[in-house]
């Protein structure tokens, strides 16, 4: 059987979907293949969205722990984690079959099974039953994806040795959890189970935390998250990790070199990172081109050395994050489309969600110095915001940065209380080519949070009112 479409994409994530509704409304023919049985890729079904559901609960737990009683509330709460992953498993369950309503509303057709490119023009989709139905489109994308990076001298085997996937799923808190990799998985993940009672050990191979981020911001997030009580082993390397019974035993040993040692723990999660996710869809066989990282190499326009197959999101060069894989797929179907479509790299925004939050876009410090560029910082901690005091999240600060001869915003990095969301002001300043000045005038409603962005922002071209 072969049917015939004008767009087909491989992997229904936030790339893949994305890009499917939009061509779509752009009215092209469009077919989405994902091998899993709900559509929403790694992140609505085992990534972004689950995660956030499990940090949203524990940290209402922690509240209800810790800090109710100095607000005047009274009570002793209790965790039940089977009822955490039933809702987390609810929320999971809305998100997915909101994509399948959507594709069903804009005549976006779906296929369950592992899709291959047999040649250009051709998928073939292979069902859980073996069936193989032939599709035929002008135009393939892969979006695919990445799975998580695996360490050598440790098998992930989701009982005691964890992906992030196996995380997400544990019936009760580990009494000792060691994570390596002290990057965004990692720490949220590691918060996760510290808030619900295990004792957890992050391991480092670096000498900080969230490589590639604000070195100031993560060396604030560092001590708040030790002050939650995380364990950090920095400049370390994992050798290898033993499963026996209920426990594992971590070799590690200094990443400079030097004596070994034993950690025990009862559950371990490898976060070291994620890769593309391409194995099984017969790109080598084609000819495909991939990078040294196994990344597909593709040009200005998303299409690879083969014409007609094109590849967006995590499976191809930039950072690895479900909206940026949106804006890739939003930016294709519309160039497919005969559209004109550009994305700026520089202005998407990254966030961390831990208790605080973190949140950057643009340039950081490090950066600007490296490239020696002259500029200029403000900054404003939370600490001398009203509502943060007021909401009893004063941890953290904003940090702006602007070029110190047009004020032009070049970077920003905030550590706070809903910092994910305070970024995007910044985001929209910047690509409009705002300076810290232009922020400044702006009237921010009191008392907000997002008062210390402007604060920052007077610290860079007139004076902070509130410190």
């Amino acid at each position: 059987m072969s049917d015939h479409f004008d767009i087909a994409i491989i992997g229904a994530g936030p790339g893949g979907y994305v890009c499917a509704i939009r061509a779509a409304h752009n009215g092209l023919k469009v077919a989405v293949i994902d091998e899993r049985p709900a559509f929403g890729g790694t992140c609505l079904n085992v990534g972004c969205i689950p995660s956030k559901a499990l940090l949203h609960v524990s940290e209402r737990f922690h509240e209800a722990a810790h800090d109710f009683a100095a607000m005047g509330i009274a009570c002793e709460p209790r965790i039940d984690i089977a009822a955490m992953q039933a809702f987390k498993d609810k929320v999971v369950e809305a998100n997915t079959k909101g994509i399948a309503y959507l594709f069903r509303k804009n005549g976006v057709t779906g296929y369950h099974g592992k899709g291959r490119v047999s040649a250009p023009g051709t998928v073939e989709v292979t069902a859980d039953d073996g069936a193989v139905t032939t599709l035929k489109a002008r135009h393939i994308v892969i979006a695919t994806g990445a799975e998580p990076a695996t360490l050598k001298g440790v098998k992930i085997d989701e009982k005691t040795i964890l992906s992030s996937t196996g995380a997400l799923a544990l019936d009760e808190a580990p009494k000792h959890l060691a994570v390596i990799g002290a990057g965004v998985i990692g720490l949220e993940l590691g918060s996760v189970w510290r808030r619900l009672g295990a004792d957890v050990t992050v391991i480092e191979y670096l000498d900080r935390i969230l490589p590639g981020m604000d070195a100031e911001l993560a060396k604030t997030l560092h001590r708040e998250l030790k002050k939650q009580g995380l364990a950090f082993r920095l400049a370390s390397r994992v050798e290898k990790a033993a499963a026996k019974g209920r426990k594992a035993t971590l070799t590690v040993s200094p990443a400079g070199g030097g004596e070994k040692e034993t950690i025990e723990a009862e559950k371990v999660l490898v976060a070291i990172g994620r890769v593309p996710r391409t194995r099984g869809l017969g790109l080598a066989d084609i000819g495909i081109a991939t990078d040294e990282k196994g990344r597909i190499v593709v040009n200005e326009r998303f299409e690879t050395n083969i014409a007609g197959i094109y590849a967006i999101g995590d499976v191809i060069p930039g950072p690895m994050l479900a909206h940026k894989a949106s804006e890739d797929g939003v930016a294709l179907a519309d160039l497919l489309a005969g559209k004109v479509a550009t994305i700026d790299h520089e202005l998407i925004p990254a966030v961390v969600y831990t208790a605080p939050e973190a949140a950057a876009v643009g340039r950081t410090e490090e950066e600007l110095k490296a490239a020696g560029v002259e500029y200029a910082r403000g900054s404003f901690a939370f600490l001398a915001n009203g509502r943060a005091r007021a909401m009893n999240l004063s941890a953290g600060f904003v940090k702006l940065l602007a070029d110190a001869r047009s004020d032009r915003l070049l970077g920003a990095h905030v550590l706070g209380p809903m910092a994910g969301e305070l970024i995007h002001e910044i985001a929209a300043l910047m690509a409009f080519g705002g300076a810290a000045e232009d922020l400044a005038r702006i009237t921010h409603a009191h008392p907000t949070l997002s008062e210390a962005l402007r604060e920052a922002a007077l610290a860079i071209s007139a004076k902070a009112i509130h410190s």
